[in-house]
């Protein structure tokens, strides 16, 4: 089995006028991202690191955010469709570990169904998926609650084996 990583990162600002979409998940927070597709911060830095793993240009590469067909689309089918272009070259995700960094709101409480929805769309058993919060403890745009910023490291792989159902 051949592997290869990438690393993804991805932030938005907070839009007071949306939802707030993390993981997949909808958390009850008084503002959301802005963003073309639903602003899922966390799902945008996992295709990155997913497409830079395979060498295959970034998220914006493949759904740019002018073109109408992906506005307001779930991050969760761009995920999708992330493996989907991967599949065509010949990759697979083998494993994703994650981090938000966010000053509010908390999201201990959800990340086991983040966990669980990005598995499912990558193919994976959750035991292969890693998510992650912290407090950026007040310092910078990020920690006066400007908005949420995402790190991610993605481990493809080609060939079978591994944690992939």
């Amino acid at each position: 089995m051949n592997v290869r990583v990438g690393l993804g990162i991805d932030f938005h600002r907070f839009d007071p006028g949306r939802a707030l979409a993390l993981g997949g998940v909808k958390i009850p927070h008084d503002r959301g991202l802005a963003g073309h597709s639903d602003a899922d911060v966390l799902l945008h830095a996992i295709c990155d690191a997913l497409l830079g793993a395979a060498a295959l240009g970034d998220i914006g590469h493949h759904f740019p955010v002018g073109d109408p067909v992906y506005k307001g689309i779930s991050s969760l089918e761009l995920l999708r469709r992330t493996v989907a272009v991967l599949a065509e070259a010949g990759y697979a995700p083998h494993q994703v570990d994650a981090v938000v960094v966010a000053e509010k709101p908390l999201l201990a409480p959800h990340i086991p169904t983040m966990r669980e929805r990005i598995a499912a769309a990558l193919g994976l058993d959750v035991s292969a998926v890693s998510v992650k919060a912290t407090t950026p403890e007040g310092m910078g745009a990020l920690g006066r609650g400007e908005g949420i910023g995402a790190w991610a490291v993605a481990l493809i792989r080609t060939g079978g084996g591994g944690p992939g159902k």
